[in-house]
C-alpha cells in the first residue's frame, strides 16, 4: 500500500497501481494551475468513511510507494480519471476499465 500525503493533515492509504494513476492525473491537474476536488472512500479502520480535499498546486504532495517497481500504466483508466477530475464533483476513485488496444483508438 502505499501513501497520498497531502499537507500537514492528510494521509491516505492506496494500492500503488491506482497510486501511479492517480499520480499522472493530479500532476497534469497541478500543472496546468488547476485547482479540484479529490475524494475517496475508506472502508475500514478509524477513519472508515469519505474523504474530500482540495488539490491546489500551492500545497504540498507526496506519493510515497510501498515498493519499488513502477506499475504498468492503462490509458483507459488515466483517460476516466482526467474525466473525472475535470467534472463538477471532482476526482472519484474509479475502478479500472479493461484497457483498450492502440487500433480501437483509430476507430
Amino acid at each position: 500500500m502505499g501513501k497520498l500525503i497531502y499537507g500537514q493533515l492528510i494521509s491516505a492509504e492506496f494500492e500503488d497501481r491506482l497510486l501511479a494513476h492517480l499520480e499522472i492525473v493530479i500532476t497534469a491537474k497541478l500543472r496546468r494551475g488547476e485547482g479540484f476536488l479529490f475524494s475517496w472512500k475508506e472502508e475500514s479502520g478509524a477513519t472508515a468513511g469519505r474523504t474530500t480535499i482540495w488539490v491546489h498546486p500551492s500545497l504540498p504532495l507526496v506519493y510515497k510507494y510501498s515498493g519499488s517497481r513502477t506499475p504498468s500504466i492503462n490509458r483507459a483508466w488515466i483517460e476516466v480519471l482526467s474525466q473525472s477530475a475535470s467534472s463538477a464533483g471532482g476526482l472519484r476513485v474509479l475502478a479500472e476499465p479493461a484497457e483498450r488496444h492502440h487500433d480501437e483508438f483509430l476507430h
